[in-house]
């Protein structure tokens, strides 16, 4: 709690003193230290501002500054300790007892790790938190704040790791994101992770976390590509010039890691020298201007603006004509006042010097960065030619580019497929084996029904798919880890322009073909808010892994002899829907806009195996969790409604029909009729089964909706295991499973891929002919490919652009066009093959 929330006379502990840069520093040295017992005198008769007694005398805070004072009172903190000692001890607790103990209470430390994309800061995170967090060799990977918590010497330390970014000013929603974080959550320390082979560029965002006059420790990490490089650096003599500590650091290695935690408690308890707040100079005219906004933004009326936020850097931003700080001094009493100072000023400083103010501002600091790194840095005398320009002639290469490109692509899906069959075996193998031993155990009854149809055939049909997820999910990470992830944005970035689409839209696009949750909410990192919602509105047609279940069984069921080119077909299919969706988008939604394209490309690395594992390990755990939770309950249902109702009335009286043939077949004489009788009576079984699911509470459902999807080749079962996959795609397989159990001889030994490629139909003028072809298979695939995004794909398209009317277009018009595809694929085919 803070000081604000105490009611009048109420006696409390000090535990932290928040806020920034001269308050902090003078309502310290007042005595609102941690552990410093404070008492509510009186409020005024508005409630603001307070009256309190500390170290004897009276002091008044207004409420704005009572809120950055952490405390906790007497009462909570008695009953903290009576916890902790045995009763007998409670009656001697003193005042000093209670003081130590507040302070005690008090030794959490909130820091914030900061820098630019690729900078290294996630891994650096993970190893100073022991946090597992993915991280990736290109931007855009932390899309949302993470956090841990750890203790050191006696301290709790809690970290977040906030989004890379490459400044704090309000262009994109990752920059804004950052500086809000900064300025309402008031973190102890900055950590700022910087590249230390790529100092000039990494120190702009230093400059600017300089300005805001927070304490900061600053981590050089990737210290060691540097030093390979030949280059030195006295970053003692860095850190002075700046005003915090420099700690070099290696994050993949943890390297630098302990020093670095080290040098953030002395920061916090003030015992590094280093430490302290500068001023960049901006030039006389700037200088000047910063002097005369500051003052007209130093009234006391605005001490819950100016006690969180540095009137020097809401001077320079306001300077730099930044929307949010423009949007902060709206809340200010003397608003138009100071409005009218800053257009003055700006106006005297572009009419004098004959430059935009905000490049004067930006000049300034990479004068000021210069000058530093040319103090500190000296770099080797020959400069060696890195092994990433090397590869990237060919990688980049105006002619080789797209193949290898291309290649790649199509390798990963052969090696998913090919790699994938073996353990995929073993795992169907592992579920017959089961089903057989459920199917010799126990006596014929609804719950063994319900284990071999349900469960098995529903989830078990779903969960032989793993291999081929985990092996999907590894390419991609080697592709991030390795940096070429970024290589393929920019290789791209021409023909995404020509779509009328930023070239990091590239980024969300191919993080799709993992899960499109995260690759919607990755688009953050497009400064458009036109591009970005074209980029979410077609990265649904990214074929995830969650598609990737459907695809396999019905490529395995009759692509036998081309898996690999058949999937990279359909996952093609699916770019190539969303260029064209994205072309008729720009033309017929959104208006133009261009913003200037600048994506980082990263050297190459090779990718650690703790990474990839990781990468692997969340994403098909993810998988399992989905498949133990919707998918599960999903089946259930769709077994259920499928099972009942029991008592029913067929067409023909099947139990003596097949009694007869079982008769005949064992009194036949000749083996060749006693198979025939036999195949008959067991064709009989199949006919009644497949009327019981029809009059069941499913078949009623699908044949409501059939009609509408015969003319693409779905029958009433397919209709259903559409319907079924809305909540999430893989659930259309495990419905599939339960409708189209195994084959009365065969059991449960039969894979769902031989069963969907032996159903026939049962009745009509096509009795005996194929249910599934070639042709239905690739109609179904495409429904599958094109159809209503998963319930979190929506969810998420909402909350990314703040309203409905996306998300339910995104439901709509997926359907239609889902619908329109396969009609024309399938009718079409027909014509052709008839």
């Amino acid at each position: 709690m803070t000081l604000v929330e105490l009611q009048q006379g109420e006696k409390a502990y000090i535990t932290k003193v928040r806020g920034i840069g001269a308050f902090r520093k003078r309502i310290m040295e007042m005595g609102f230290v941690a552990g410093r017992e404070i008492t509510v005198v009186r409020k005024a008769p508005l409630g603001d501002p307070i009256e309190y007694n500390i170290l004897g005398y009276n002091v008044s805070l207004r409420n704005a500054e009572a809120q950055l004072v952490e405390v906790i009172t007497v009462q909570d903190l008695k009953e903290h300790i009576s916890n902790e000692l045995p009763p007998e001890t409670i009656p001697f607790v003193d005042e000093k007892f209670l003081e130590n103990h507040a302070r005690k209470k008090g030794k959490v430390i909130n820091i914030a790790f900061v820098g630019n994309p690729n900078s290294g800061k996630t891994s650096l995170f993970n190893r100073a938190s022991g946090m597992h967090e993915r991280t990736g060799n290109y931007s855009g990977v932390t899309i949302e704040s993470k956090e841990a918590r750890f203790f050191m010497d006696g301290y709790q330390i809690n970290v977040t790791d906030l989004p890379g970014t490459y400044s704090i000013t309000a262009y994109s929603p990752e920059e804004l994101y950052v500086r809000n974080y900064i300025q309402e959550k008031a973190p102890d320390i900055v950590v700022n992770v910087l590249d230390a082979s790529n100092l000039e560029r990494n120190l702009y965002l230093t400059t600017q976390l300089i300005d805001m006059d927070i304490r900061i420790v600053a981590a050089l990490n990737m210290y060691d590509d540097m030093t390979k490089n030949g280059d030195s650096l006295n970053h003692e003599y860095l850190g002075k010039l700046l005003g915090m500590p420099l700690v070099p650091t290696v994050g993949s290695k943890g390297k630098g890691v302990e020093d670095l935690l080290k040098k953030i408690i002395d920061v916090y308890e003030g015992k590094d020298d280093t430490s302290r707040h500068i001023h960049i100079s901006y030039g006389k005219a700037i200088e000047l201007a910063i002097t005369k906004i500051r003052e007209t933004l130093a009234r006391p009326e605005n001490k819950h603006l100016t006690a969180r936020i540095s009137g020097r850097f809401l001077a320079i931003k306001l300077l730099e004509k930044d929307e949010e700080a423009w949007n902060k001094i709206e809340l200010i009493p003397n608003a138009e006042e100071v409005k009218e100072i800053v257009h003055q000023q700006i106006s005297i400083i572009e009419a004098f010097i004959k430059e935009d103010s905000e490049t004067i501002i930006t000049d300034a600091k990479y004068g000021f960065i210069a000058g530093a790194v040319k103090e500190t840095y000296k770099p080797a005398k020959k400069r060696r030619i890195r092994k990433s320009d090397l590869i990237d002639i060919f990688f980049t290469h105006r002619l080789y580019a797209f193949p290898i490109f291309l290649l790649i692509m199509w390798a990963i899906f052969y090696l998913t497929f090919t790699l994938g069959a073996y353990p995929q075996e073993w795992i169907e193998n592992g579920i017959a084996l089961l089903g057989g031993a459920i199917d010799k155990g126990m006596t014929d009854n609804m719950f063994k029904d319900f284990l071999i149809d349900g469960i098995l055939g529903g989830v078990g049909g779903v969960i032989v798919f793993l291999p081929n997820i985990v092996l999907l999910y590894f390419f991609i990470s080697l592709l991030e880890d390795s940096g070429y992830m970024a290589r393929a944005v920019f290789i791209m970035d021409k023909a995404m322009h020509r779509i009328g689409l930023h070239g990091k839209s590239f980024i969300p696009l191919i993080m799709g073909f993992g899960c499109n949750v995260p690759a919607i909410m990755s688009a953050r990192i497009i400064e458009s808010r036109r591009d970005r919602l074209i980029t979410m509105l077609i990265t649904p047609f990214m074929s995830c892994g969650a598609r990737l279940p459907v695809y396999i069984l019905f490529i395995s069921a009759f692509f036998e002899n081309y898996k690999g080119t058949i999937l990279f077909a359909i996952y093609l299919t699916g770019i190539l829907f969303a260029i064209l969706t994205a072309l008729f988008f720009k033309h017929a939604f959104f208006k133009k806009q261009d913003v200037p394209f600048v994506m980082e490309l990263p050297p190459y690395r090779v990718p650690t195996g703790k990474s990839v594992f990781k990468h692997m390990w969340i994403n098909s755990a993810a998988y399992i969790r989905k498949i133990g939770g919707v998918v599960l309950i999903a089946t259930i249902i769709i077994w259920a409604l499928g099972y009942f109702p029991r008592k029913q009335e067929f067409s023909i009286d099947y139990s003596t029909q097949i009694a007869q043939k079982e008769t005949l077949a064992s009194t036949a004489t000749d083996p060749a009729l006693e198979a025939e009788f036999l195949k008959e009576a067991d064709f009989l079984r199949q006919q009644m089964k497949s009327e019981q699911q029809l009059n069941s509470y499913i078949g009623k459902i699908g044949r409501i909706i059939t009609p509408v999807m015969t003319p693409l080749g779905f029958d009433w079962k397919m209709t259903c295991a559409i319907i079924a996959g809305i909540p999430a795609k893989e659930v259309v397989v495990g419905t599939l499973g339960v409708l189209f159990p195994p084959d009365i001889n065969s059991s449960a030994d039969q894979s769902i891929s031989e069963r969907i490629r032996n159903q026939v139909i049962l009745s009509g003028p096509d009795k005996g002919k194929p249910l599934f072809t070639p042709l239905t298979a690739i109609s179904f695939m495409l429904f599958i490919l094109i159809y209503f995004p998963c319930i979190g794909v929506i969810a998420t398209i909402k909350k990314e652009s703040g309203r409905w009317k996306y998300a339910l277009f995104e439901v709509g018009y997926t359907t239609v066009l889902a619908w329109i595809v396969s009609f024309a694929v399938y009718q079409l085919g027909s014509l052709v093959v008839g």
